[in-house]
């Protein structure tokens, strides 16, 4: 079975059904990085937003996080009222049939599913947000309240 992954195209359809305030910003280069995106976007590191997906037994959840920091499983797991063996971060190829978008591209919502989404209270902090742009050469540009209203996420503290 061919599986084609989602792009900024589709990504773009999903604003425009769904009203949403982001615009999508082609980038000159790839950025692999948190670092690599704010310096081409020149914004902070803390705007930049990671959209990341767990698996538990029951379901899969996204995470969003902002820049430089790092998700503590544990902390995912007590809020979901698990053990923290029982949450899993998804392999690449796991996030791609999960989203179908390529992790390094990743938005914060128009996956092939709706998500079950937190949020840790530093993207929330922040006015305006970067995050996948449906391609690895693409950043999408939002405000924290719209990615709140659009993933309808819970705001739990995830950071380490």
């Amino acid at each position: 079975m061919s599986f084609h992954s989602l792009n900024s195209t589709d990504l773009q359809k999903f604003i425009d059904e769904n009203q949403i305030e982001a615009t999508i910003l082609p980038l000159k280069e790839h950025t692999p990085t948190v670092v690599d995106a704010a310096r081409v976007l020149d914004v902070e590191t803390s705007q930049i937003i990671k959209s990341l997906v767990f698996i538990t037994p029951d379901e899969s959840l996204l995470v969003i996080n902002n820049g430089l920091n790092r998700v503590d499983r544990k902390k995912i797991a007590a809020h979901l009222g698990l053990g923290k063996k029982r949450v899993k971060f998804a392999s690449p190829d796991q996030a791609l049939a999960i989203t179908g978008y390529v992790v390094g591209s990743m938005p914060p919502f128009g996956h092939l599913q709706k998500l079950p989404t937190l949020v840790d209270p530093a993207v929330v902090d922040q006015k305006v947000i970067f995050g996948g742009g449906g391609e690895i050469n693409a950043m999408m540009r939002l405000d924290s309240a719209e990615l709140a209203r659009v993933t309808g996420a819970r705001v739990v503290a995830l950071s380490e």
